[in-house]
């Protein structure tokens, strides 16, 4: 079983950047995703950016030229969010998935304010 641990969330005003982070307990090329989600207060969770270790990433409309995924090493994502708006606002999530098993994090929050 993997263990994920985000980090690095905070308060940021609008048009500000955070960098959060993933680390996992095993190598990121284990798994066929890891993929970044959020969940705002009432809300669903949603995928924001979606990674093939070693391969692509992809990104929601919503964060697209704003967000950008990076490996800092085979433990280590970082999930960097320029211009944030506040609808961006959320708990951010990482999960690794392998086939049908998902792995999730705990969140980070993050918090734009306007």
């Amino acid at each position: 079983q993997a263990q994920l641990g985000e980090s690095g969330g905070g308060l940021v005003q609008a048009g500000g950047s955070l960098r959060i982070s993933c680390a996992v307990s095993e190598s990121v090329f284990n798994f066929n995703r890891v993929d970044w989600y959020r969940q705002a207060s009432g809300k669903e969770r949603e995928l924001v950016a979606g990674v093939r270790p070693g391969g692509t990433r992809s990104y929601d409309d919503f964060v697209k030229d704003r967000f950008t995924c990076s490996t800092e090493n085979a433990n280590k994502m970082f999930l960097q969010m320029d211009n944030l708006k506040p609808e961006d606002s959320g708990v951010y999530y990482c999960k690794a998935v392998l086939l049908s098993r998902s792995c999730w994090g705990q969140g980070t929050q993050v918090t734009v304010s306007s």
